[in-house]
C-alpha cells in the first residue's frame, strides 16, 4: 500500500512511540488483577493508581474523580445515563449537533419517561447562552453539550455554560473528545460536573477513556458486576492502557500551545488553499472559534450536478489523500450529517461534506498535497470525468 498523507486526525491518531514504550512492559509482566491481594496483583493496583493520579493532576482534578473507561462512548454514556437515572428530576438537555454516543443515551432515555431537550445552533454550530437559560426547569437532570464538535469543529462556549447551570443546580457534562490534548483543558478552570475523554485520540491507545466526575455528583453505574472505579464502573481495569492515556495526555499537555499554533497557521493555509482551488468550497464551522487543525466543507452544486461527499472522499484516496466525511457511516450506510442538517444546509451540501483534520504529523507540504488533490477532485467532477 503507498504511504498515504493522513488528514483524519478527528477520527484517530496514530499511537506514539513514547506511549507503546511506557505500556509495553505492562502489557508484558503487570498481569495481575488490581483488585487481588497477593504482591503482582499490588504491582497493577499501584500502576493503575499511579495513572488515575497523573491523569487527574493534568486535568486539575482529583484521582476519585477519575473514573477510566473503554473509550469516549462508554464515558458519554456513563455521563448521561448514569446522572439521569440517579435523579428524581426527568429531563435531559442537549444539543442537536452531539456525538450520537450522547444523542442516542439521551434518547435512549425516553423509554424510562425522560424528556430530552435538543438545543438549537446557528449557522456555525453554536449554542445560544440565552437559550439555555431559558431552557433550564426546576426537572432538569443534566445538561450535555460537548467542548468542540468533531464534525466542524466549532468551539462551544462551556465555561459560560456551566456557570449558568451551576448557578442553577444542574449538573453539567461536556464531551471534550475532540478537545482534550488540542485544546487547554481543566475541570478546575471550564467548571463542568463532567467531562469525557478518549486516549486514541490524542496519540494513545484505542479501548480506554476516562470521565471526571466532581464530587457529590450522583451517579448511577451503566456496568454492574463488580465494585471497580468506586463501584461507578465494574469490570477488571486495563492497566496498560491506562497507563498509556496517562503518559498519552501528559505529552499532548505538555506540546499543546506549540502545537496549535502550528496547526493553527496549517489550517488556514489548507482553507484558504481549497477554497481558492475548488469551485463551490464553503467552509463549514465557525471561521475562527474552531479546533486547530480542522477544516470541514460543502460544495455547491456551482451550476452543475450536487457532489456526493463518498465520491470525494474514495477520489481523494486514489490520489493518496486519507480523509472523512461528516456522514456517519453506520453497517456500510451512509446517513447525511445530522449536525449540517442542525446548522441549517440543503441536503445536497449536507451529502457533499468533507472533512480534513490535521496533526502532529502534518507539513506544509502535506497542506499543499492536499489542497491540490482537492482542487483536482472537485474540478474533475464539474468537467464530469470525476
Amino acid at each position: 500500500m503507498k504511504q498515504q498523507i493522513y488528514a483524519d486526525h478527528a477520527a484517530t491518531t496514530p499511537l506514539r512511540p513514547e506511549v507503546l514504550a511506557a505500556m509495553l512492559p505492562h502489557l508484558e509482566h503487570t498481569y495481575g488483577n488490581p483488585s487481588s491481594l497477593y504482591a503482582i496483583a499490588r504491582v497493577a493496583r499501584r500502576e493503575l493508581d499511579r495513572a488515575r493520579d497523573e491523569v487527574a493532576a493534568l486535568l486539575g482534578a482529583q484521582p476519585d474523580e477519575v473514573v477510566f473507561t473503554s473509550g469516549g462512548t462508554e464515558s458519554d454514556n456513563l455521563a448521561v445515563r448514569g446522572v439521569a437515572l440517579a435523579s428524581e428530576r426527568r429531563r435531559v438537555v442537549t444539543t442537536s449537533v452531539e456525538h450520537h454516543a450522547v444523542l442516542y443515551a439521551a434518547r435512549d432515555l425516553e423509554r424510562f419517561g425522560y424528556q430530552v431537550s435538543l438545543l438549537p445552533v446557528n449557522e456555525f454550530g453554536m449554542v445560544d447562552v440565552e437559550v439555555l437559560s431559558r431552557t433550564l426547569d426546576e426537572d432538569t437532570a443534566l445538561v450535555s453539550v460537548m467542548l468542540a464538535n468533531n464534525e466542524v469543529g466549532t468551539i462551544q462556549p462551556v465555561a459560560e455554560l456551566a456557570r449558568i447551570c451551576r448557578a442553577r443546580g444542574v449538573p453539567f457534562h461536556t464531551d471534550a473528545v475532540q478537545a482534550v490534548g488540542v485544546l487547554p483543558v481543566r475541570v478546575d478552570e471550564l467548571g463542568v460536573d463532567l467531562l469525557s475523554l478518549s486516549a486514541h485520540k490524542l496519540y494513545g491507545p484505542k479501548g480506554v477513556g476516562a470521565l471526571y466526575v466532581r464530587r457529590g455528583t450522583p451517579l448511577a453505574r451503566q456496568v454492574a458486576g463488580g465494585a471497580q472505579e468506586h463501584e461507578r464502573r465494574a469490570g477488571t481495569e486495563n492497566v496498560p492502557g491506562c497507563v498509556g492515556l496517562a503518559v498519552a495526555l501528559r505529552l499532548a499537555l505538555a506540546e499543546q500551545g506549540a502545537q496549535a499554533t502550528r496547526l493553527a497557521a496549517l489550517r488556514d493555509d489548507l482553507i484558504r488553499g481549497v477554497l481558492a482551488n475548488a469551485p463551490g468550497a464553503e467552509l463549514t464551522g465557525h471561521p475562527w472559534r474552531r479546533l486547530p487543525g480542522h477544516v470541514s466543507l460543502v460544495f455547491g452544486t456551482d451550476g452543475g450536478e450536487a457532489i456526493e461527499g463518498e465520491s470525494v472522499l474514495l477520489n481523494l484516496d486514489f490520489r493518496g489523500i486519507a480523509a472523512s466525511s461528516g456522514s456517519a457511516c453506520t453497517s456500510g450506510s451512509i446517513e447525511p450529517s445530522h449536525v449540517l442538517a442542525a446548522m441549517g444546509y440543503p441536503e445536497e451540501k449536507v451529502r457533499s461534506s468533507l472533512r480534513l483534520t490535521l496533526g502532529r504529523s502534518s507539513t506544509p507540504a502535506d497542506v499543499a498535497a492536499i489542497v491540490a488533490a482537492v482542487g483536482e477532485t472537485i474540478r474533475a467532477f464539474r468537467s464530469g470525468s470525476g
